[in-house]
């Protein structure tokens, strides 16, 4: 299949060369705004740990969107590769970005996250192959004991979003 958008090739080497959360929410809001021309600035994002079954989450109403930690730790220490974890992390992050944007039919979000990742990387990138298979296959080989770690105190990213505005 050839791509929908010609700048498939450079958001996906971004994507893949990513170094943080703030360089992966970029890249989210960009292809959004290509695939489906919508855009909402000053999101924030926080770290939780939260059951290994919910990878994300938007609190209807506000401006925040909350990341499962714990869920990303177990990620980063079962796969070297860093594309595959900001891959991941796109995806939950899209997800969440859609739903802030104001669908929140779950069925609509999941077929938008295929959508948006489809047009702007190309069917053989890994954000588009996690797309349509679920994030979920990447816990697959990894084994999931039971773990009574101590929850800690949710974090928020520095630097998550840069606004020139002054929000209240």
């Amino acid at each position: 299949m050839t791509e929908n958008n010609p700048h498939a090739q450079e958001f996906g080497s971004s994507l893949d060369k990513a170094k943080n959360y703030a360089e992966v929410w970029n890249i989210v809001k960009d292809t959004v705004a290509v695939a489906l021309g919508k855009r909402r600035d000053s999101m924030m994002l926080f770290l939780d740990d939260l059951p290994l079954q919910l990878g994300a989450y938007y609190p209807v109403g506000t401006n925040n969107i909350v990341l499962n930690r714990s869920l990303v730790e177990i990620i980063e220490a079962n796969l070297s590769n860093k594309a595959t974890i900001n891959a991941l992390i796109y995806n939950l992050l899209l997800h969440e970005y859609l739903h802030a944007l104001g669908e929140m039919s779950e069925m609509d979000v999941r077929k938008q996250v295929l959508e948006v990742a489809k047009k702007c990387f190309g069917e053989q990138h890994l954000a588009t192959v996690l797309a349509r298979k679920s994030p979920w296959v990447l816990l697959k080989d990894i084994p999931l004991h039971p773990f009574n770690a101590p929850k800690r105190v949710m974090e928020i990213v520095k630097d998550f979003e840069k606004t020139s505005k002054y929000i209240v």
